[in-house]
């Protein structure tokens, strides 16, 4: 056996384990949202990405707020209120990826 046909047959064993079962593949359902509450799940969904993207603007403002008013004789507020800005955008981030991103997960 030469080195290339055991490559290849490493590599189609390699396939087979790590491909899913047909028994799997074929009996894995779509998600589907039970009768009547997919307008409610909406509902409560898009509040909560309101309310993130609300505090977010909240968030940026009093980051800028200490920001500002550390820049005189008091250097530790403004970088606290500094300190602050990636933990704003980072929650923020995820605010906005968080569908997609448990879509992928998920899939």
């Amino acid at each position: 056996m030469s080195v290339h046909e055991m490559a290849d047959y490493a590599s189609q064993l390699l396939a087979t384990i790590l491909s899913p079962p047909d028994a799997v593949a074929a009996t894995e359902p779509d998600p589907q949202a039970p009768p009547g509450l997919q307008d409610k799940t909406n509902l409560i969904l898009g509040w909560l990405k309101w309310g993130g993207i609300t505090t977010g603007v909240a968030g940026f403002m009093i980051v800028g707020i200490m920001m500002t008013v550390g820049r005189r004789n008091r250097s530790s507020m403004a970088a606290d209120g500094a300190s602050g800005l990636p933990w704003v955008l980072a929650g923020l981030s995820i605010i906005s990826i968080a569908g997609g991103l448990v879509v992928a997960i998920l899939e």
